[in-house]
């Protein structure tokens, strides 16, 4: 079994986290990512933002700067709830997991 798989889950909760404290983009993402440890591309990256949203716990927009554009996402208040349900579930993980309880 790939590493990524186990993590998958927890990339999903990071980018909701930070969706839901300001906006976001996908490789301001990826870099947030690697400095946490996960090695994702934009290629994997961006699927990910895409199914987050039309599950609706994303919502973007185009920004426009001169000629570039780029797309920013928020969290939705679906997104909102769903991540603050998620954090007492990784809180219990984290007990069981690391502290052993």
């Amino acid at each position: 079994m790939d590493d990524r798989d186990l993590y998958s889950g927890l990339i999903r909760l990071h980018v909701l986290h930070h969706a839901v404290e300001e906006p976001i983009f996908g490789l301001g993402m990826v870099e947030e990512l690697a400095r946490h440890g996960y090695r994702i591309s934009p290629g994997t990256l961006y699927p990910l933002l895409h199914g987050l949203e039309k599950k609706g716990y994303l919502r973007s927009t185009e920004q426009h700067n001169g000629k570039s554009r780029r797309k920013v996402y928020r969290a939705t208040p679906l997104g909102r709830r769903a991540l603050l349900a998620a954090k007492s579930k990784v809180r219990e993980l984290f007990r069981e997991v690391v502290e052993g309880k």
